[in-house]
């Protein structure tokens, strides 16, 4: 049995992880949609869900895997391009749940590959999976012009909050919990802050420490 899954389609942060799990030869394999193809205009046009297809067929066609194999796929929206082909090319197929080893994998997976991109793991912990938009966004703004180029742009909600008003002002820290969302440092109480604040469908309050570059 051939199982098929993802993680990482519902993070702002990062491109998507494809995960294969050969359970009669204990295979697993695992590969990316960059995060490119979740811009503006190839997420309009769906261009990750045929990347999703080339990613199939190069561990399909590397690990010799034919049509008479079962495969079960995961049933989310990454994988549509990928079930047309494998209904046009007559392999057999049947959308599932994914649970259990490659569920685990693939999610741990695409953990790795977000902190590699610079996301703190104490932070992505504290985004509870899978990744908090709203909690994300306060690491995207500490950062701002380094940071928007790992988020998936074409998302309807990147378009409606990226460009709220951002307030700046400086204070002190009022306890020792926070930790600086540019340098992931922990930010000392009464340490001089800068505190940035910007409005979504909540307030939202990012702490910075006041020099940090």
């Amino acid at each position: 049995m051939i199982y098929i899954d993802d993680a990482g389609s519902g993070s702002l942060i990062g491109g998507v992880c494809i995960g294969f799990y050969d359970d009669t030869k204990g295979l697993l394999y695992f590969d990316f949609i960059p995060v490119e193809y979740f811009n503006e205009k190839h997420f309009k046009e769906k261009a990750y869900q045929k990347f999703a297809v080339e990613i199939v067929k190069k561990f399909f066609d590397s690990k010799g895997i034919s049509k008479n194999e079962e495969i079960c796929i995961c049933r989310g929206y990454i994988f549509d391009k990928v079930r047309e082909y494998f209904s046009t090319c007559g392999y057999n197929f049947k959308n599932v749940k994914i649970e259990g080893k490659l569920q685990n994998e693939v999610e741990k997976n695409f953990s790795n590959y977000v902190v590699s991109l610079g996301l703190p793991k104490d932070y992505l912990i504290y985004t509870k999976y899978p990744f908090h938009f709203h909690k994300l966004l306060k690491w995207v703004f500490a950062d701002y012009e380094n940071r928007k180029k790992l988020c998936k742009t074409g998302w309807k909600s990147w378009k409606k909050y990226s460009s709220v008003n951002l307030q700046i002002n400086y204070g002190k820290s009022p306890n020792d919990n926070f930790f600086c969302l540019r340098c992931g440092k922990k930010i000392a109480k009464n340490s001089p802050v800068k505190i940035l604040k910007f409005y979504t469908n909540r307030e939202n309050i990012v702490f910075l420490h006041k020099d940090c570059p």
